[in-house]
């Protein structure tokens, strides 16, 4: 799957921001990559104070967008090119906005549908509780009544803006259902699930013994907070939802969760057979560039999630985390891009589904010098740190050309809504269709691999007896990958020439940073 920020994917009509109708000129592209569908990140109705994740409206189109005609078009050139489409839903909070919280506000019963609660203190004048928001700040805040008096506090764990939804009440899920049927009927194949292990949080609302542990890891760490056993009966709920459509016409409905949590063990209830699908794998994600730290967590994987019946969601990037390419730099930052490519051509070895986030295959790293003034994020503008934004990897897309937009946008179009630097004059779309060693016919390659090759169809993987800082194994019945994670050249499992390498692999040698495939015969290993 093929994460696409709709926001910085194309710009069809010149606003500098990207839209629907751009990405769905572009899905040609994507199919000739090789992909086999397409997660959009939430272009609902929205005030944008988190670029769409507090959603005003979950049935409609925000106009930055474009409409719902724009999005049925886009379902139906996705049902022509035979690419899947799944679409993020926000259930854990809502926004600012919403016509919910405004009647919340105003003093309805819609109270009851977020997280209110009577401040501590002689006035009330202190939070319920001492939680802090992942966003930075207290996790709570307070209202003002419409006879100017102040009121109670709610609970927001990102931002203010951004109210938590009190899944406790049957009114939410009700809600949610209604809106799953709303996209399911206009023909999506699934959701991808924010913070699927949010929703429920104690029912006390209790202090925590470490309040700022959401905030101090960006994550969702806070065992009150998240992860609560109740929110395991919502996937079973969607989850008959999604199996109601596919009995209808034999089309399997994908829920894919963003799963947060701390053992793989927790993260494998997630994917029982009669919950979620998928749950993504973060903790590859976060891996070190490291030999050891790589065996562990693919093991850890493979031993607790497969164990469910359910395939291990693999991912590298997505649109909340640095880049690989800057990620996995070392002392050497000429290290970075042949790390990046040789932990892609890793991960697309592995057993278990695979998600791509919208540049990778260009090789593009973070951006990491974006002025103050122009960045974005909340994150940055709750706490004035840098420190774990993420607009650095969520800037337009460079399609061609040698100068800003390049191609994100069309001739004579305000600038966009990041601003792109000159050195993605060297990742362009167009550059890297030209280039055969590039790392876009390096995925594609491999894309093309895992379908046809049938030793991707064992859901196994066996891992072999490795020189230090080299990890090797084997896939059915004789694909083997290796990979050197070492800062020198180390010796191949096999003495001849890779069937596709992450760079220049000579005969009988496994340079650093690279990773290769062989049919393996049965032969020499190492």
């Amino acid at each position: 799957m093929y994460q696409v920020y709709v926001r910085s994917f194309q710009d069809s009509d010149g606003d500098g921001i990207g839209d629907l109708a751009g990405v769905r000129a572009r899905l040609p592209y994507l199919k000739r990559l090789g992909v086999d569908g397409v997660w959009l990140n939430p272009f609902y109705a929205s005030p944008q104070h988190d670029h769409g994740y507090d959603v005003a409206d979950y049935c409609a189109v925000d106009p930055r967008y474009g409409t719902l005609a724009d999005f049925d078009d886009l379902v139906e050139d996705c049902r022509l090119l035979g690419l899947r489409l799944i679409l993020d839903v926000v259930p854990n909070h809502c926004s600012s906005e919403h016509p919910w919280f405004r009647a919340a506000l105003a003093g309805g019963g819609e109270r009851e549908l977020f997280h209110f609660a009577e401040g501590r203190g002689e006035r009330g004048e202190v939070p319920p509780n001492n939680w802090r928001a992942m966003f930075g700040g207290p996790a709570w805040s307070r209202i003002r009544e419409a006879d100017g008096s102040e009121g109670p506090w709610y609970l927001h764990l990102f931002t203010p803006e951004q109210p938590d939804l009190n899944w406790r009440h049957p009114a939410v899920a009700a809600e949610f259902e209604r809106v799953l049927r709303f996209w399911l009927d206009r023909g999506v194949d699934g959701f991808r699930i924010d913070v699927a292990a949010g929703l429920f949080k104690h029912p006390d609302l209790p202090d925590s013994p470490d309040p700022e542990a959401d905030e101090r890891t960006r994550d969702s760490v806070n065992p009150l907070a998240w992860n609560q056993p109740e929110v395991h009966g919502v996937w079973r709920q969607w989850r008959a939802v999604c199996e109601e459509y596919t009995a209808r016409d034999g089309r399997e409905r994908l829920l894919v969760g963003e799963a947060s949590v701390p053992t793989p063990a927790e993260q494998a209830a997630y994917v029982r057979p009669d919950e979620l699908h998928q749950a993504f794998f973060f903790h590859l994600l976060h891996a070190p560039w490291d030999a050891a730290h790589f065996h562990r967590v693919i093991d850890e994987a493979v031993r607790d999630i497969a164990a469910t019946g359910s395939t291990v969601t693999w991912v590298l990037n997505n649109h909340d985390q640095v880049r690989t390419t800057t990620r996995f730099a070392g002392a050497d930052a000429l290290s970075g891009p042949a790390r990046a490519r040789a932990a892609a051509l890793l991960m697309l070895a592995l057993p278990g589904a695979a998600y791509l986030y919208q540049g990778e295959e260009l090789g593009l790293p973070e951006v990491v010098d974006l002025p103050d003034e122009v960045i974005t994020d909340p994150i940055f503008h709750r706490t004035g740190s840098r420190v774990g934004i993420r607009d650095g990897c969520r800037i337009p897309l460079p399609w061609s050309g040698l100068e800003a937009p390049f191609g994100f946008s069309p001739q004579g179009a305000k600038d966009p809504w990041l601003p792109q630097p000159p050195h993605f004059a060297a990742h362009t779309a167009e550059r890297a269709l030209a280039d055969t060693g590039s790392a876009w016919h390096l995925y594609r390659e491999a894309l093309h691999l895992r379908r046809v090759l049938p030793q991707f169809a064992d859901g196994g993987l066996r891992w072999l007896d490795t020189p230090p800082g080299v990890l090797a194994f084997v896939r059915g019945d004789g694909l083997l990958c290796a990979v050197n994670f070492g800062d020198g050249p180390a010796l191949a499992p096999v003495d001849r020439d890779p069937l596709l390498a992450s760079g220049p692999c000579p005969s009988g040698v496994l340079p650093a940073g690279t990773a290769a495939w062989w049919i393996h015969d049965g032969s020499e290993l190492f």
